[in-house]
């Protein structure tokens, strides 16, 4: 049985071994599958499900999140990227975790660098993030941002993950988005949102006393939100559960005349977790998850280094995750 074990600073050490594996990717393809159904398909019982899930989701190794897309809201999605003082990056990552419109902060490049995603509703909002959320202090060398164009891999895309086969993936994927209709937020779906933002699987019951609605209308309204692709669910889980411990990002220059090549060659990587064209000096950005520093190496020289239309490539290794999925909560009208 193949097995990771991964150590957490509060509790015992986890160990994942197949059924959690199968528990993590099926969660990916729909977060908030009932734990029967996820049993019938990988081959347990729905009390082992729970179980595994409660165990892992305790020692904080693994949570679901649901977020709104910012897409279908009109928002656009940003990398900002901050160089700044190591004695100061810390606290001014931590900052930026706490908003609500980032996911994924990361500590980079020797704890001199900080990047992280950001989804922005209008001009004004992204010049509050970038100017006023900031500190304005001499620690901070540059703040740059990179509005993402188009994506080919997302995170909860990413095959790492992936141990089911097509037949049980087909029977765990929830309707497909229809995407038509237009979905108005109103101040009485916060609480619905703030306590789905915090546990993606919190049950029909609980939301129904967060919202004072019935669990019928909870019902309704989850389903509305999710089939017009308003709403989404994430597994927060970070990859060293899976027994990759080198995380990256790549920052490429890219030939335009074989930038959608490359970025739909790239996507096919398993490695990857995140591919997306980009303003700025580099045009495309992707995200990489290895097992260690040398399946790193060999990832740069012997897979993206063999794309010929690449003009340059910037790494920089993660050292440290301040968020992984973010839930985006914006302004609601009252």
């Amino acid at each position: 049985m193949d097995t990771v074990t991964v150590a957490h600073a509060e509790t015992e050490t986890v160990i994942l071994d197949d059924v959690d594996r199968g528990l993590v990717h099926a969660l990916r393809i729909d977060g908030r599958a009932p734990f029967r159904h996820v049993g019938e398909v990988i081959g347990v019982s729905e009390n082992t499900v729970a179980r595994r899930y409660r165990r892992l989701r305790t020692a904080g190794v693994l949570r679901v999140v649901g977020a709104l897309n910012g897409g279908r809201l009109g928002y656009s999605a940003w990398t900002i990227r901050v160089r700044c003082a190591p004695d100061a990056a810390l606290p001014i990552a931590k900052s930026l975790a706490a908003r609500a419109d980032t996911s994924y902060v990361h500590l980079l490049s020797g704890g001199t660098e900080i990047s992280c995603g950001a989804q922005i509703p209008t001009r004004d909002e992204s010049d509050a993030l970038l100017l006023r959320a900031l500190p304005r202090t001499a620690r901070v060398t540059s703040v740059t941002a990179h509005l993402l164009l188009g994506s080919y891999v997302l995170p909860n895309d990413w095959t790492g993950a992936a141990v089911l086969s097509a037949e049980q993936v087909a029977a765990l994927s929830p309707p497909p988005v229809a995407e038509t209709d237009d979905i108005e937020l109103s101040a009485a779906d916060r609480p619905l949102l703030t306590l789905l933002s915090q546990d993606g699987r919190a049950s029909h019951a609980q939301l129904a006393a967060a919202t004072g609605w019935s669990e019928a209308t909870v019902r309704r309204r989850l389903f509305l939100l999710r089939q017009a692709g308003v709403l989404a669910f994430f597994v927060d889980i970070p990859p060293a559960a899976l027994g990759f411990h080198t995380e990256a990002r790549l920052w490429m220059s890219v030939r335009p005349s074989g930038l959608t090549a490359v970025a739909a060659a790239i996507a096919e990587h398993p490695e990857v977790s995140l591919v997306s064209l980009t303003t700025g000096p580099s045009n495309l950005l992707a995200a990489v998850n290895c097992r260690d520093a040398g399946h790193l190496s060999r990832y740069l020289t012997e897979r993206v280094g063999m794309l010929d239309a690449i003009r340059a490539i910037e790494t920089a290794p993660v050292i440290r995750t301040l968020k992984r999925a973010g839930a985006l909560l914006p302004a609601i009208p009252a």
